[in-house]
């Protein structure tokens, strides 16, 4: 599990949108992941880990909604160069997107598409099958897309292919 800090507080900053909430999750991750060190080894202890953080994470949804804080470079004013700000803009919406999505559509998305990790992988880490990964990926994307979308002028045409344009027109 050396090395494993880094990969799990990128997981759990985009489970999270907060630095800290990620901390603490990495936190009682590798707490539970040690504790259960026979079990843990025995396959793959990252999966192990990534899975006590997605049931930590909801868990915590359960408990508490949070607002998404802007982000620390924003409000700090640390952004300089238009290039740096649009980057951070377009991160703070994503996060603010995935914060809109259902607890299950967010796990599938990060740990599928943000992640990294396989249709195989995600399934076993969340205990579903590779169907449903599929089909709530595919749902959470296209929800994604139309929080992302922000313009819906007419003049504008869509870049989006004709199937996942609402209602499928083309």
């Amino acid at each position: 599990m050396r090395g494993a800090s880094p990969v799990l507080g990128r997981l759990g900053w985009l489970l999270t949108g907060d630095r800290h909430h990620a901390e603490e999750l990495v936190q009682q991750a590798l707490v539970r992941t040690y504790a259960a060190w026979p079990r843990a080894s025995a396959d793959d202890p990252m999966a192990y880990a990534r899975r006590v953080m997605a049931n930590a994470r909801i868990d915590s949804w359960r408990k508490l909604r949070r607002e998404v804080a802007p982000l620390e470079e924003e409000a700090a004013g640390t952004a300089t160069s238009p290039s740096r700000e649009h980057a951070l803009a377009e991160r703070d919406a994503l996060v603010r997107a995935l914060r809109q999505l259902s607890a299950r559509r967010r796990r599938v998305v990060v740990l599928r598409y943000l992640m990294d990790l396989s249709e195989r992988e995600v399934a076993d880490d969340l205990d579903v099958s590779v169907g449903t990964v599929k089909s709530t990926a595919a749902r959470g994307l296209a929800q994604l897309r139309g929080l992302l979308t922000t313009d819906t002028s007419p003049t504008q045409p869509s870049t989006l292919p004709a199937t996942t344009r609402p209602g499928g027109v083309r």
